[in-house]
């Protein structure tokens, strides 16, 4: 009954202990795993974001430099920020007063919004 002096209740782990235990582990490996991508993509997104802002802000503040009333219409452009290349979307149309325009620039990336900042641009 005795083998290398362990005793009949000390044998160790069954195979169904061990399987459960190793169950176990792979589950929490996998939620971490889930957690360490979500955050991730978290963070490009908020990178995303940011580089967006500032495009559509540019624009806008550009418009507002150029001291004139913009022209109705619909301007394309690339917008570098940040060693990326995203498109930004600037629209002009008309108010009910004919001294005041309103401005959108939208940014995109690939065809895919990523911000839109609008504004009232006067006469000046």
């Amino acid at each position: 009954m005795r083998r290398a002096g362990l005793s009949t209740t000390g044998r160790g782990f069954t195979l169904v202990e061990v399987l459960v235990a190793l169950a176990i582990v792979a589950i929490a490996l996998t939620a971490g795993l889930q957690a360490a991508g979500a955050l991730t993509r978290h963070a490009q997104r908020q990178s995303d974001m940011l580089l967006a802002q500032l495009c559509a802000e540019n624009a806008l503040v550009g418009v507002r430099l150029a001291r004139q009333l913009p022209g109705v219409g619909d301007t394309r452009t690339e917008c570098l920020q940040g060693g990326r290349s995203l498109t930004l979307l600037l629209t002009v149309r008309p108010t009910p007063n004919p001294y005041f325009r309103r401005v959108d620039a939208q940014v995109l990336d690939a065809e895919t919004p990523l911000w839109r900042l609008t504004t009232v641009v006067g006469r000046y």
